[in-house]
């Protein structure tokens, strides 16, 4: 049976207008208050899933290797770490054998790759770092929009280092047993979302479909996705199935909340129950 941890890697910030699109700020403003410059915080939280012979991180947050002028536009705060609350479970960084990577946007794979005096380097050196070949060509050559969440110095020195890894599990498959992929093309292209397999039912690490709590209700979509109305869609259909089936939803952004469960009320799907994972 698997073991799953959050570690959270840190917080920072983002704008609120860019988090929630259309949705009016005086609506969002009660579910994540901004400050003065409209900045709303937001966690970089990861998974550990250890399935007994692997022990597989679903994301690294940002990292600290960028400069102070990248940090100043996103106010990294908090005293969270990978390796800190990696610690808390009795885990190690050297313990990590997988990196499971559900897209290569600078919150979500930062963390994978260190500075060294003037090398780049892996953080898990003990570990394969996995994306798809479709996200990979797509990071290698984004578009104007998206460019400024891949950095090459994020994502290049993982094949520089032979540690790069291609997933070519079909959607709803499973990449290993008890460890399911569901792909989404709504935030950027071919996003993976790990079902995990949970005592009694699924976890699905919702990474950037459903980045908080607040994003269950089906309009709220983030400005930052490449295609919405496609997100609308995803959100539609996955959290459905959440919903029918009594999956637990994994928040990688909320600041707040860990995880929930849905419920489908007159046809509306509803947060049900809102709790930390190791409550569950």
């Amino acid at each position: 049976m698997n073991k799953v941890f959050s570690i959270n890697s840190g917080h920072f910030k983002l704008d609120g207008g860019a988090m929630f699109g259309v949705v009016p700020k005086s609506m969002w403003q009660k579910a994540n208050p901004a400050d003065d410059n409209n900045m709303c915080s937001w966690a970089m939280r990861c998974l550990l899933v250890d399935t007994g012979d692997r022990r597989i991180l679903i994301d690294n947050g940002m990292g600290d290797k960028q400069d102070a002028k990248f940090f100043s536009h996103y106010y990294p705060h908090g005293t969270d770490s990978i390796a800190g609350n990696l610690a808390v479970h009795g885990y190690t960084v050297d313990d990590i054998t997988d990196v499971f990577l559900t897209h290569l946007h600078f919150d979500h794979c930062g963390g994978g790759i260190r500075r060294e005096g003037d090398k780049l380097v892996p953080v898990f050196k003990n570990a394969d770092y996995w994306t798809t070949r479709a996200h990979w060509d797509s990071a290698l050559a984004p578009n104007e929009r998206e460019k400024a969440s891949f950095l090459k110095e994020n994502i290049l020195p993982m094949a520089e280092t032979g540690r790069l890894k291609f997933i070519d599990t079909p959607d709803g498959g499973e990449w290993i047993p008890g460890f399911g992929i569901s792909y989404v093309n709504g935030h950027t292209d071919a996003m993976m979302l790990p079902r995990v397999q949970y005592k009694d039912t699924t976890l699905l690490f919702c990474a950037d479909l459903v980045p908080s709590a607040p994003h269950v209700s089906l309009p709220w979509v983030m400005a930052y996705d490449m295609r919405p109305l496609e997100t609308l869609g995803e959100k539609k259909r996955l959290l459905t199935e959440a919903a029918d089936n009594n999956w637990i939803l994994f928040f990688e952004h909320d600041p707040v909340n860990e995880c929930a469960t849905l419920q489908n009320v007159e046809g509306r799907i509803r947060v049900k129950e809102i709790f930390k994972l190791g409550e569950r």
